[in-house]
């Protein structure tokens, strides 16, 4: 299951030097996964965090050139497993000619309201793995 979302970089996310600061790039990631949620799996994180969670158990990116302020860059996520309570991601990001610029995995745990691991809804769960099928 794939998606994708266009990011302008902004002046806000960079250092003096007009480069990404790199923890924004995370930030970056934060808002895909919102995204993700909202728009590919009709689960927007307004209801969701309402009684349930999904943290970030893992994350790891390589950073592969810098981004400046000005560029357009495509942000992508995949996901890559599916378990009862938690979600393997590959994260990418390329400019517009392509260049890659990060790429790495995230984990997400599905969480109850006092902070267990409990499995996905029936729901979410058949979205994801109707997509991973194909």
């Amino acid at each position: 299951m794939r998606f994708e979302k266009h990011q302008k970089v902004l002046f806000r996310h960079c250092d003096p030097a007009g480069i990404i600061f790199y923890p924004r790039y995370f930030e970056m990631v934060n808002d895909l996964v919102e995204a993700f949620f909202d728009e590919a799996l009709g689960w927007p994180f307004e209801e969701l965090l309402q009684t349930q969670g999904v943290p970030t158990a893992e994350i790891r990116l390589r950073f592969a050139a810098p981004s400046r302020h000005g560029d357009h860059l495509r942000l992508q996520l995949e996901v890559t497993r599916l378990g009862r309570a938690s979600m393997g991601l590959a994260l990418r990001a390329e400019d517009n000619a392509g260049e890659l610029r990060f790429e790495g995995e995230s984990v997400l745990v599905h969480i109850d309201a006092n902070g267990k691991p409990c499995a996905w809804p029936d729901g979410i769960r058949t979205k994801i793995e109707a997509e991973l099928d194909r």
